[in-house]
Protein backbone atom coordinates (compact mmCIF):
# COMPACT_ATOMS: atom_id res chain seq x y z
CA UNK A 1 0.00 0.00 0.00
CA UNK A 2 2.69 2.59 0.83
CA UNK A 3 4.68 1.39 -2.66
CA UNK A 4 1.57 1.92 -4.37
CA UNK A 5 0.83 5.67 -2.75
CA UNK A 6 4.34 5.95 -3.12
CA UNK A 7 4.07 5.10 -7.06
CA UNK A 8 1.40 7.71 -8.04
CA UNK A 9 3.03 10.32 -6.01
CA UNK A 10 5.95 10.29 -8.09
CA UNK A 11 3.41 11.42 -11.43
CA UNK A 12 5.04 14.67 -12.75
CA UNK A 13 2.71 17.54 -12.25
CA UNK A 14 2.71 18.63 -15.82
CA UNK A 15 1.34 15.31 -16.98
CA UNK A 16 -1.49 15.54 -14.55
CA UNK A 17 -2.37 19.25 -15.75
CA UNK A 18 -2.34 17.88 -19.20
CA UNK A 19 -4.47 15.07 -18.36
CA UNK A 20 -7.13 17.75 -16.74
CA UNK A 21 -6.98 19.63 -19.78
CA UNK A 22 -7.69 16.99 -22.13
CA UNK A 23 -10.92 16.10 -20.13
CA UNK A 24 -12.19 19.55 -19.45
CA UNK A 25 -11.66 20.01 -24.05
CA UNK A 26 -13.82 17.02 -24.34
CA UNK A 27 -16.78 17.99 -21.88
CA UNK A 28 -16.55 21.37 -23.66
CA UNK A 29 -16.40 19.82 -26.84
CA UNK A 30 -19.92 17.78 -26.18
CA UNK A 31 -22.01 20.28 -24.73
CA UNK A 32 -21.55 22.80 -27.76
CA UNK A 33 -22.30 20.08 -30.07
CA UNK A 34 -24.93 19.23 -28.20
CA UNK A 35 -26.30 22.84 -28.26
CA UNK A 36 -25.90 23.20 -31.60
CA UNK A 37 -27.68 19.90 -33.39
CA UNK A 38 -29.47 18.18 -30.61
CA UNK A 39 -31.24 21.06 -28.85
CA UNK A 40 -32.25 22.76 -31.75
CA UNK A 41 -33.89 19.60 -32.69
CA UNK A 42 -35.80 18.85 -29.68
CA UNK A 43 -36.96 22.48 -29.68
CA UNK A 44 -38.16 22.18 -33.34
CA UNK A 45 -40.16 19.14 -32.30
CA UNK A 46 -41.97 20.21 -29.25
CA UNK A 47 -42.54 23.90 -30.83
CA UNK A 48 -44.31 21.79 -34.04
CA UNK A 49 -46.10 19.67 -31.65
CA UNK A 50 -47.36 23.07 -30.14
CA UNK A 51 -48.47 24.08 -33.24
CA UNK A 52 -46.02 27.87 -33.02
CA UNK A 53 -44.86 26.35 -36.37
CA UNK A 54 -47.31 27.97 -39.25
CA UNK A 55 -48.52 25.65 -42.06
CA UNK A 56 -47.78 26.09 -45.68
CA UNK A 57 -51.17 26.75 -47.45
CA UNK A 58 -52.66 27.66 -50.75
CA UNK A 59 -55.81 29.23 -50.48
CA UNK A 60 -59.30 30.97 -52.62
CA UNK A 61 -61.96 32.74 -51.93
CA UNK A 62 -65.60 32.29 -52.25
CA UNK A 63 -67.14 33.53 -54.87
CA UNK A 64 -70.86 34.46 -56.51
CA UNK A 65 -71.65 31.70 -59.68
CA UNK A 66 -75.02 31.39 -61.21
CA UNK A 67 -75.68 27.61 -61.25
CA UNK A 68 -78.27 25.90 -63.44
CA UNK A 69 -80.14 22.52 -62.48
CA UNK A 70 -79.72 20.66 -65.69
CA UNK A 71 -81.62 17.50 -67.18
CA UNK A 72 -79.85 15.47 -69.95
CA UNK A 73 -81.57 13.60 -72.85
CA UNK A 74 -81.60 12.42 -76.36
CA UNK A 75 -83.44 12.93 -79.72
CA UNK A 76 -83.73 12.66 -83.47
CA UNK A 77 -84.36 15.70 -85.15
CA UNK A 78 -87.19 16.18 -87.74
CA UNK A 79 -87.74 18.96 -90.16
CA UNK A 80 -90.20 21.62 -89.21
CA UNK A 81 -92.12 20.44 -92.58
CA UNK A 82 -91.74 17.61 -94.70
CA UNK A 83 -93.43 16.45 -97.05
CA UNK A 84 -92.95 13.53 -100.23
CA UNK A 85 -93.75 14.63 -103.73
CA UNK A 86 -95.94 12.50 -105.62
CA UNK A 87 -97.69 12.56 -108.88
CA UNK A 88 -101.60 13.32 -108.34
CA UNK A 89 -102.12 11.22 -111.88
CA UNK A 90 -100.17 9.07 -114.28
CA UNK A 91 -97.87 10.35 -117.40
CA UNK A 92 -94.33 10.49 -118.42
CA UNK A 93 -91.61 13.30 -117.28
CA UNK A 94 -90.88 15.57 -119.60
CA UNK A 95 -88.93 18.24 -117.15
CA UNK A 96 -87.47 17.09 -113.72
CA UNK A 97 -86.30 20.49 -112.25
CA UNK A 98 -84.86 18.70 -109.30
CA UNK A 99 -81.22 19.10 -107.90
CA UNK A 100 -80.55 16.78 -104.68
CA UNK A 101 -79.66 19.38 -101.52
CA UNK A 102 -80.77 22.86 -102.87
CA UNK A 103 -83.31 24.91 -102.07
CA UNK A 104 -86.36 25.45 -103.85
CA UNK A 105 -88.61 28.32 -103.19
CA UNK A 106 -92.30 28.04 -102.37
CA UNK A 107 -94.28 27.54 -105.21
CA UNK A 108 -91.15 26.40 -107.90
CA UNK A 109 -91.65 23.59 -110.40
CA UNK A 110 -90.41 20.24 -109.74
CA UNK A 111 -91.69 18.56 -112.00
CA UNK A 112 -93.74 18.26 -115.42
CA UNK A 113 -95.92 15.22 -116.87
CA UNK A 114 -97.17 14.85 -120.15
CA UNK A 115 -99.98 17.36 -120.74
CA UNK A 116 -101.05 17.04 -124.52
CA UNK A 117 -104.32 15.26 -124.16
CA UNK A 118 -105.29 17.40 -120.59
CA UNK A 119 -104.76 20.52 -122.65
CA UNK A 120 -106.62 19.30 -125.59
CA UNK A 121 -109.49 18.57 -123.22
CA UNK A 122 -109.14 22.24 -121.48
CA UNK A 123 -110.09 23.04 -124.89
CA UNK A 124 -112.92 20.89 -125.68
CA UNK A 125 -114.60 22.37 -122.17
CA UNK A 126 -113.51 25.77 -122.69
CA UNK A 127 -115.38 25.47 -126.67
CA UNK A 128 -118.73 23.37 -124.99
CA UNK A 129 -118.70 26.08 -121.67
CA UNK A 130 -118.69 29.25 -124.87
CA UNK A 131 -121.69 27.21 -126.88
CA UNK A 132 -123.78 26.10 -123.63
CA UNK A 133 -123.69 30.02 -122.81
CA UNK A 134 -124.14 31.30 -126.24
CA UNK A 135 -127.64 28.63 -126.01
CA UNK A 136 -128.72 30.05 -123.02
CA UNK A 137 -128.65 33.82 -124.63
CA UNK A 138 -130.66 32.63 -127.62
CA UNK A 139 -133.14 30.63 -124.94
CA UNK A 140 -133.91 33.83 -122.59
CA UNK A 141 -134.16 36.21 -126.11
CA UNK A 142 -136.52 33.61 -127.22
CA UNK A 143 -138.34 33.65 -123.66
CA UNK A 144 -139.02 37.32 -123.65
CA UNK A 145 -141.23 36.70 -126.78
CA UNK A 146 -143.18 33.45 -125.53
CA UNK A 147 -141.49 31.33 -128.30
CA UNK A 148 -139.92 28.94 -126.15
CA UNK A 149 -141.26 27.58 -122.71
CA UNK A 150 -139.45 28.56 -119.32
CA UNK A 151 -138.36 25.06 -119.17
CA UNK A 152 -136.23 25.48 -122.18
CA UNK A 153 -134.07 28.41 -120.52
CA UNK A 154 -133.95 26.58 -117.18
CA UNK A 155 -132.38 23.32 -118.98
CA UNK A 156 -129.91 26.02 -120.76
CA UNK A 157 -128.99 27.38 -117.07
CA UNK A 158 -128.01 23.55 -116.15
CA UNK A 159 -125.72 22.29 -119.56
CA UNK A 160 -123.95 25.67 -118.57
CA UNK A 161 -123.65 24.66 -115.42
CA UNK A 162 -122.45 21.23 -116.44
CA UNK A 163 -119.88 23.07 -119.15
CA UNK A 164 -118.28 25.21 -116.18
CA UNK A 165 -117.58 22.22 -113.75
CA UNK A 166 -115.86 20.19 -116.70
CA UNK A 167 -114.29 22.86 -117.61
CA UNK A 168 -113.14 23.42 -113.68
CA UNK A 169 -112.16 19.13 -114.17
CA UNK A 170 -110.17 19.63 -117.10
CA UNK A 171 -108.56 23.08 -115.65
CA UNK A 172 -107.66 20.80 -112.55
CA UNK A 173 -106.55 17.64 -114.53
CA UNK A 174 -103.93 19.70 -116.27
CA UNK A 175 -102.71 21.40 -113.08
CA UNK A 176 -102.23 18.13 -111.64
CA UNK A 177 -99.85 17.46 -114.73
CA UNK A 178 -96.78 20.04 -112.81
CA UNK A 179 -95.60 18.92 -109.26
CA UNK A 180 -94.84 22.31 -107.72
CA UNK A 181 -93.26 22.93 -104.25
CA UNK A 182 -96.02 23.51 -101.38
CA UNK A 183 -93.06 24.87 -99.35
CA UNK A 184 -89.63 26.84 -99.06
CA UNK A 185 -87.08 23.43 -98.07
CA UNK A 186 -84.73 21.40 -99.56
CA UNK A 187 -84.92 18.74 -102.46
CA UNK A 188 -83.69 15.18 -101.29
CA UNK A 189 -82.35 12.40 -103.24
CA UNK A 190 -84.92 11.11 -106.67
CA UNK A 191 -85.12 7.87 -108.21
CA UNK A 192 -86.27 8.78 -111.56
CA UNK A 193 -85.05 10.18 -114.34
CA UNK A 194 -86.59 12.28 -117.25
CA UNK A 195 -88.68 10.00 -119.89
CA UNK A 196 -89.56 7.79 -116.88
CA UNK A 197 -93.56 6.86 -116.64
CA UNK A 198 -94.35 7.30 -113.06
CA UNK A 199 -97.95 6.27 -111.86
CA UNK A 200 -99.95 8.05 -108.98
CA UNK A 201 -98.49 7.62 -105.67
CA UNK A 202 -95.07 7.34 -107.26
CA UNK A 203 -92.41 8.89 -104.79
CA UNK A 204 -90.23 10.52 -106.73
CA UNK A 205 -88.48 12.55 -104.01
CA UNK A 206 -88.73 14.48 -100.38
CA UNK A 207 -88.96 18.06 -100.19
CA UNK A 208 -88.10 19.39 -96.11
CA UNK A 209 -88.19 22.58 -94.24
CA UNK A 210 -84.83 22.82 -92.30
CA UNK A 211 -85.03 26.66 -91.37
CA UNK A 212 -86.10 25.04 -88.00
CA UNK A 213 -85.52 21.10 -86.63
CA UNK A 214 -87.85 19.68 -84.06
CA UNK A 215 -86.24 17.11 -81.31
CA UNK A 216 -88.39 14.93 -79.96
CA UNK A 217 -87.50 13.40 -76.96
CA UNK A 218 -88.84 11.80 -73.42
CA UNK A 219 -88.04 12.68 -69.83
CA UNK A 220 -89.41 10.86 -66.82
CA UNK A 221 -92.89 11.55 -65.29
CA UNK A 222 -90.84 13.37 -62.06
CA UNK A 223 -90.26 16.04 -63.80
CA UNK A 224 -93.66 17.12 -65.37
CA UNK A 225 -94.28 19.94 -63.64
CA UNK A 226 -91.10 21.65 -64.02
CA UNK A 227 -90.72 21.42 -67.81
CA UNK A 228 -92.86 23.88 -69.63
CA UNK A 229 -92.85 25.66 -73.30
CA UNK A 230 -90.13 28.22 -73.69
CA UNK A 231 -87.15 26.68 -71.60
CA UNK A 232 -83.98 27.20 -73.19
CA UNK A 233 -81.64 24.10 -73.90
CA UNK A 234 -78.30 22.92 -75.66
CA UNK A 235 -77.96 20.42 -77.69
CA UNK A 236 -74.70 18.65 -79.39
CA UNK A 237 -74.18 16.13 -82.07
CA UNK A 238 -71.07 13.93 -82.83
CA UNK A 239 -71.09 14.81 -86.47
CA UNK A 240 -70.17 18.52 -84.74
CA UNK A 241 -67.65 17.94 -82.33
CA UNK A 242 -67.44 20.96 -79.80
CA UNK A 243 -70.33 22.94 -81.76
CA UNK A 244 -73.71 24.05 -79.34
CA UNK A 245 -77.04 24.47 -80.75
CA UNK A 246 -79.15 26.54 -78.75
CA UNK A 247 -82.68 25.89 -78.82
CA UNK A 248 -86.09 25.82 -76.35
CA UNK A 249 -89.16 24.00 -75.69
CA UNK A 250 -91.82 24.09 -78.09
CA UNK A 251 -94.33 21.79 -76.37
CA UNK A 252 -94.71 19.19 -73.80
CA UNK A 253 -97.69 16.32 -74.09
CA UNK A 254 -100.23 16.00 -71.66
CA UNK A 255 -99.97 12.71 -71.33
CA UNK A 256 -97.32 9.85 -69.35
CA UNK A 257 -96.65 6.94 -70.93
CA UNK A 258 -98.01 4.10 -68.32
CA UNK A 259 -95.36 1.51 -69.75
CA UNK A 260 -92.27 3.84 -69.51
CA UNK A 261 -93.54 6.07 -67.01
CA UNK A 262 -92.05 8.80 -68.98
CA UNK A 263 -93.74 11.90 -71.21
CA UNK A 264 -92.95 13.61 -74.66
CA UNK A 265 -91.28 17.04 -75.10
CA UNK A 266 -90.94 18.73 -78.02
CA UNK A 267 -87.77 21.42 -78.64
CA UNK A 268 -87.27 23.86 -81.34
CA UNK A 269 -83.41 24.47 -82.55
CA UNK A 270 -83.11 27.38 -85.07
CA UNK A 271 -81.00 26.08 -88.15
CA UNK A 272 -80.67 29.06 -90.84
CA UNK A 273 -78.23 27.84 -92.64
CA UNK A 274 -79.42 24.38 -93.18
CA UNK A 275 -76.46 22.48 -90.89
CA UNK A 276 -78.55 19.76 -89.00
CA UNK A 277 -80.23 17.61 -91.38
CA UNK A 278 -83.81 15.25 -90.38
CA UNK A 279 -83.01 12.05 -88.81
CA UNK A 280 -79.45 13.23 -86.56
CA UNK A 281 -79.55 12.16 -83.08
CA UNK A 282 -78.66 14.36 -80.89
CA UNK A 283 -77.67 14.71 -77.27
CA UNK A 284 -79.32 17.71 -75.30
CA UNK A 285 -79.08 19.45 -71.99
CA UNK A 286 -81.85 21.13 -70.59
CA UNK A 287 -82.09 24.06 -68.51
CA UNK A 288 -84.48 23.59 -65.58
CA UNK A 289 -83.94 26.67 -62.91
CA UNK A 290 -80.83 28.90 -62.55
CA UNK A 291 -79.67 30.25 -59.02
CA UNK A 292 -76.66 32.32 -58.12
CA UNK A 293 -74.70 30.47 -55.47
CA UNK A 294 -71.96 31.08 -53.06
CA UNK A 295 -69.11 28.47 -54.55
CA UNK A 296 -65.74 27.07 -53.65
CA UNK A 297 -63.44 24.00 -54.80
CA UNK A 298 -64.50 20.31 -54.29
CA UNK A 299 -60.98 20.56 -53.20
CA UNK A 300 -61.74 22.49 -50.42
CA UNK A 301 -63.47 20.40 -48.41
CA UNK A 302 -63.17 18.05 -45.35
CA UNK A 303 -65.11 14.90 -44.19
CA UNK A 304 -65.34 13.76 -40.76
CA UNK A 305 -68.35 11.32 -39.90
CA UNK A 306 -71.62 13.21 -40.65
CA UNK A 307 -69.47 16.79 -41.19
CA UNK A 308 -68.50 18.05 -43.92
CA UNK A 309 -66.79 21.47 -42.98
CA UNK A 310 -63.41 23.69 -44.56
CA UNK A 311 -60.88 25.75 -42.49
CA UNK A 312 -61.17 29.35 -43.18
CA UNK A 313 -58.19 32.14 -42.80
CA UNK A 314 -58.55 34.61 -40.26
CA UNK A 315 -55.40 36.83 -39.52
CA UNK A 316 -53.64 34.28 -40.41
CA UNK A 317 -54.93 31.60 -37.90
CA UNK A 318 -56.96 28.87 -39.53
CA UNK A 319 -61.04 28.08 -38.15
CA UNK A 320 -62.70 25.04 -38.62
CA UNK A 321 -66.31 26.13 -40.29
CA UNK A 322 -69.23 23.52 -40.88
CA UNK A 323 -71.59 24.00 -44.05
CA UNK A 324 -74.36 22.86 -45.90
CA UNK A 325 -72.89 21.56 -49.62
CA UNK A 326 -75.90 21.82 -52.75
CA UNK A 327 -75.13 21.54 -55.99
CA UNK A 328 -71.84 20.27 -57.55
CA UNK A 329 -70.63 21.48 -60.99
CA UNK A 330 -67.38 21.20 -63.01
CA UNK A 331 -65.30 20.64 -59.79
CA UNK A 332 -67.14 23.26 -57.90
CA UNK A 333 -69.73 23.09 -55.07
CA UNK A 334 -72.38 25.07 -53.83
CA UNK A 335 -72.27 26.03 -50.33
CA UNK A 336 -76.02 26.85 -48.90
CA UNK A 337 -75.21 27.89 -45.81
CA UNK A 338 -71.38 28.69 -43.51
CA UNK A 339 -69.54 30.38 -45.71
CA UNK A 340 -70.11 33.99 -47.30
CA UNK A 341 -68.93 35.20 -50.94
CA UNK A 342 -65.47 36.63 -50.23
CA UNK A 343 -64.24 34.57 -47.74
CA UNK A 344 -60.51 33.27 -47.66
CA UNK A 345 -60.92 29.34 -47.92
CA UNK A 346 -57.98 26.84 -47.95
CA UNK A 347 -57.49 25.21 -50.70
CA UNK A 348 -54.07 22.50 -50.49
CA UNK A 349 -52.09 22.14 -46.92
CA UNK A 350 -55.38 20.34 -45.05
CA UNK A 351 -53.65 17.39 -44.43
CA UNK A 352 -51.57 19.18 -41.45
CA UNK A 353 -53.69 21.98 -40.55
CA UNK A 354 -55.73 21.86 -37.33
CA UNK A 355 -58.71 24.12 -36.10
CA UNK A 356 -57.01 27.14 -34.83
CA UNK A 357 -52.92 27.03 -35.95
CA UNK A 358 -51.12 29.84 -37.72
CA UNK A 359 -50.95 29.30 -41.43
CA UNK A 360 -48.62 30.84 -43.53
CA UNK A 361 -50.21 31.30 -47.68
CA UNK A 362 -48.01 30.61 -50.11
CA UNK A 363 -50.22 30.52 -52.74
CA UNK A 364 -53.67 31.78 -54.04
CA UNK A 365 -56.08 30.05 -56.87
CA UNK A 366 -55.55 32.88 -59.62
CA UNK A 367 -52.28 34.09 -59.26
CA UNK A 368 -49.52 33.66 -61.72
CA UNK A 369 -47.63 32.03 -59.46
CA UNK A 370 -50.17 28.87 -58.93
CA UNK A 371 -47.58 26.22 -60.14
CA UNK A 372 -44.61 27.92 -57.72
CA UNK A 373 -46.63 27.32 -54.99
CA UNK A 374 -48.37 23.89 -55.50
CA UNK A 375 -44.54 22.95 -56.02
CA UNK A 376 -43.69 24.69 -53.03
CA UNK A 377 -46.22 23.01 -50.94
CA UNK A 378 -45.35 19.23 -52.27
CA UNK A 379 -41.68 19.90 -51.40
CA UNK A 380 -42.99 21.17 -47.85
CA UNK A 381 -45.21 18.31 -47.38
CA UNK A 382 -42.05 16.07 -48.43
Amino acid sequence: MQAFAKGCYSVPIWKQLLLIGILAAIGYGGYEGYQRYLAPSETSTAASARGDRPTSVEITRAEIRTLARTVEAVGTTRARQSVDIVPEADGRIVELAISSGTTVEKGAVLVRLDDDIARADLAEAEARLKERRQALERAKQLRLSNAVAEATVEESEARLAEAEAQLDRAARRLQERTIRAPFEGVVGLTNVDPGARVVQGTPITRLDDLSEVELEFGLPEGLFAQVAQGQPLTATTVAFPGEVFMGKIEAVDNRIDPVSRSFRTRAIIPNPEGTLPAGMFMSLELTLSQADRVVIPEEALVFQAAETYVFVVEDGIARRVVVRTGQRRDGMVAILDGVAEGTTIVLRGLQRLRDGGPVAVIGQTGDSDDVAAENATEGDNT
